[in-house]
């Protein structure tokens, strides 16, 4: 959900006619949310552009049965406004789903319901301009933007006129460095498979003869899962599914009510206010309490294995603590020899696979057209938007915003799909000036950082004679 950098001549031209107050660029779950929620905003006029044709949301992973990781809470809106008409619960309701999900007793709702009600949401918002590829931002002398995209049904461009902009153009698959030589055999039709592709090459991964899975949290555990039952590992002599991981164990997400306290806008007023270097080292050691695996799936994987194990060893090797160093195609063979070190024997040894699933998440993706923005966008020392604590990036004017880009500046917050209203409610305190959605400053029972000092109490006086005498 992107836009792009640059477009050839178009056809015709179009111009909005007036100054609005809010262009959105990419329509992921975060500006949807900040669509669904200012469109009751009689002083938001917006505008959202994408260069899809309709709302998907993560379409290579819809997995039969998979749940996203958060409650149903954690949807576009509620945690903005529970009385919002674009709640969770209200497309329930309205597609006679309430009752079930009430009787089924899990707060967790399947991945393709969450997608369906994202569709939904989108269905009744006339703020949505699909098929827009944005290809240029261009700030104006009083501090506004033009706009530019381009229409995909017909190349006409159009250009948009606003005092606020918010990037909300999600993140793209990574590959291991190791791999960056092979992404031209990568996609959904090459030996090189991204977990973001996963489910159209999942026919061709079910007749490989060895398949090896490269990642540690719920995407490879998930694809693992899947193809553990459905390659049938175990009925076809010399057929092989492996799931290699540099982590030290298959961990369960953090899910303790304490550790989610970090989720809190105390945590993350804390993790911005730290040194770069720092905000560095707790993302990689912070990790598992969002990357990991949930802890129903890791048993299922064991159940699973244990059952197949009935009729004699499961032909499936699991490796922790093990990355993945090197890889070369063999043409001969057409397969993938893949290098690997256990990271505590020190040692290597290379593994030969005929596919490979890359399920090593996602990098936040920076559109190009930023650069012709210059020095107007602030940045890191390592080249990162420098997101500030409002979510801005042009030097505190407040003009410019992103979403789910700012996870070395903010930390665990920026993908939740729970902390979303909140991110969105401060961009719209922002735009307007005044707080439409309360925002709370303040949930956690934890004390991040040092306390402030508690107040020296007033030194009781003594009693005079007088005074001891009148009582």
């Amino acid at each position: 959900m992107t836009a792009a950098t640059a477009a050839p001549a178009a056809t015709a031209h179009r111009t909005e006619p007036h100054l609005l107050d809010l262009v959105g660029i990419g329509l992921g779950p975060f500006n949807l949310g900040l669509a669904a929620l200012t469109d009751p905003l009689d002083d938001v006029d917006a505008v959202f552009l994408d260069e899809n044709d309709g709302f998907a949301w993560h379409p290579g992973m819809m997995i039969e049965g998979a749940t996203i990781q958060v409650p149903f809470l954690a949807d576009l809106v509620t945690m903005a406004d529970p009385t919002s008409r674009f709640g969770f619960l209200n497309w329930l309701k309205a597609t006679g789903r309430l009752y079930p999900f009430y009787i089924r007793e899990d707060f967790s709702p399947l991945r393709a319901e969450y997608d369906a009600y994202c569709r939904w949401v989108a269905d009744q918002l006339d703020t949505l301009r699909w098929g827009r590829r944005v290809t240029g931002v261009e700030e104006q002398p009083d501090g506004t933007y033009l706009v530019t995209s381009r229409r995909g049904a017909d190349g006409a461009v159009e250009t948009w006129h606003t005092r606020h902009v918010v990037l909300g153009v999600g993140t793209e698959p990574r590959l291991p460095e190791a791999l960056q030589h092979l992404a031209g055999r990568g996609g959904a039709h090459g030996p090189v498979v991204h977990s973001a592709d996963y489910l159209t090459a999942r026919d061709r991964l079910r007749a490989a003869d060895s398949v090896t899975i490269v990642g540690s949290g719920q995407s490879a555990a998930e694809i693992y899962r899947d193809l553990l039952d459905t390659t049938r590992v175990g009925d076809r002599p010399g057929h092989r599914l492996d799931w290699v991981t540099r982590s030290p164990r298959f961990f369960p997400m953090e899910y303790t009510k304490l550790t989610l306290e970090l989720t809190s806008p105390e945590y993350t007023d804390h993790f911005h206010s730290l040194p770069r270097e720092t905000r560095d080292r707790l993302g990689r050691e912070q990790r598992s309490l969002y990357k990991g695996i949930s802890g129903d799936l890791v048993d299922d994987v064991y159940d699973t294995l244990y059952r197949l194990s009935v009729d004699g060893p499961v032909d499936s090797t699991l490796l922790t603590e093990t990355e993945l160093v090197d890889a070369r195609w063999v043409d001969a063979d057409e397969q993938i020899e893949l290098t690997v070190r256990h990271a505590q024997l020190g040692t290597t040894a290379t593994r030969r696979t005929d596919a490979l699933v890359v399920a090593t998440g996602y990098v936040a993706r920076v559109p190009s057209f930023l650069d012709a923005l210059g020095d107007r966008v602030d940045r890191d020392d390592l080249g990162r938007l420098a997101v500030a604590r409002d979510y801005s990036i042009d030097g505190g004017r407040g003009r410019l915003f992103v979403q789910n880009a700012e996870e070395h500046t903010h930390g665990l917050t920026a993908p939740d799909l729970g902390f979303g209203a909140w991110r969105n409610s401060s961009i719209i305190a922002s735009i307007t000036g005044r707080e439409p959605y309360p925002l709370e400053r303040r949930i956690a029972f934890q004390t991040f950082g040092h306390p402030s000092p508690a107040p020296t109490p007033a030194p009781t006086p003594i009693p005079t004679e007088e005074a001891r005498v009148t009582r």
